[in-house]
């Protein structure tokens, strides 16, 4: 037998990612709950600019350079203390690459992004998850996990896809019970979806301590998820520990453009946080007088909310009976949540459809 190229042991144990869907198994386009992209689409401003940016053939700046400063203006950052990337994915998964290898451990907590146990492997490290409270990060549980092997710590706040969250307490708690040889990442995928004034301090704790790193999106609530733009902050040697691996040019022109006109769109971003909020309140309450048949919404801070199936109806069946009212939700059994499922907040027809579509179900199911 031919011989072949051999895949390293812990690329094998690698589960690729799978993204959300948006048509049924009988191919029919299903309504796109399954991703938290913005209902609302993208800031007119953003989309002027990525049509009027530069054609698509020549390089773009390699450096970001434009958007690294308005990110730094908005922030009040030094500019020389962000790195952008391709959606914040890849600075999530360069994070580990920089600081962990084989022998090492990654730690988070249960019911985590999937992205975080794929960057562990991806550079020979063991991911490690701490036991939740409730399904959100217990401080203490995710602190008694640290060993002398533990290299990165990783916290979605809010969380992805729990949407619990820590306050600026427990994250300063956690941070200040870490080895300073750890790194911490903070991901901040929906911390614009945090209500006004409600802040994690993960900013500031990037700004005076040397193991903190924040990433951030623009494809949640900016709504420019298609064109993968993300970034980080921290000490200067965390900066250039991710510059000396990140894609040479890996935020494109258009890309780049966009989000700079998508920062000074402040309307678009309050209006996209209040009927995010109005309608999560919405599907919340829809749901809650459903508690009879075994139905629990989770708290959320994000633009989703997790939903428990403990009762007659299954979250595989509740699945199927969106599906056929047109609708794609996120089922996770991969991550522990076969009983649950991830629903985008959309429009207030779209929420309501969802929670009538599942009310149906349960009453179906007794």
């Amino acid at each position: 037998m031919a011989s072949r190229p051999t895949l390293k042991p812990w690329i094998e144990g690698i589960h690729a990612y799978v993204p959300g869907k948006s048509a049924g198994a009988d191919g029919k386009p299903l309504v796109k709950l399954s991703a938290n992209e913005n209902p609302l689409g993208t800031s007119s401003a953003a989309l002027a600019a990525r049509a009027e940016a530069a054609g698509p053939s020549a390089y773009p700046d390699p450096d970001s350079t434009a958007l690294r400063r308005a990110i730094g203006a908005k922030f009040g950052i030094d500019p020389a203390l962000i790195v952008c990337g391709t959606g914040s994915d890849e600075l999530l998964q360069i994070a580990a690459n920089a600081f962990a290898g084989p022998g090492d451990e990654v730690l988070f907590p249960r019911y985590s992004f999937i992205v975080y146990d794929i960057a562990a492997r991806r550079c020979g490290a063991t991911p490690v998850e701490a036991p939740d409270a409730d399904y959100g990060c217990d401080v203490d549980a995710l602190l008694s996990a640290v060993t002398p092997s533990t290299r990165v710590v990783y916290l979605a706040n809010p969380n992805n896809p729990t949407g619990s969250y820590l306050d600026a307490a427990e994250v300063a708690r956690l941070h200040a019970g870490l080895p300073d040889d750890v790194l911490f990442v903070l991901d901040q995928a929906y911390a614009e979806y945090l209500a006004p004034g409600e802040d994690d301090g993960g900013l500031a704790l990037s700004a005076t301590r040397a193991n903190v790193l924040v990433t951030r999106t623009f494809s949640k609530i900016h709504g420019l998820a298609g064109e993968r733009i993300g970034w980080a902050t921290g000490a200067p040697h965390l900066v250039d520990a991710l510059n000396r691996i990140r894609g040479p040019f890996n935020v494109t022109v258009s890309g780049q453009a966009a989000a700079v006109a998508a920062l000074e769109d402040d309307a678009f971003v309050e209006r996209s946080r209040t009927e995010n909020a109005t309608n999560r309140a919405r599907l919340v309450e829809a749901l809650s007088g459903l508690s009879n048949h075994g139905i629990r919404p989770l708290p959320s801070e994000g633009n989703f909310v997790l939903v428990l199936f403990e009762g007659a109806l299954t979250a595989k069946a509740a699945l199927d009976a969106l599906a056929q009212a047109g609708y794609a939700v996120r089922h996770l059994p991969g991550q522990g949540l076969g009983h649950g499922l991830r629903i985008t907040i959309g429009t207030a027809a779209q929420v309501d459809a969802v929670a009538s579509a599942i009310r149906g179900a349960a009453e179906r199911a007794g």
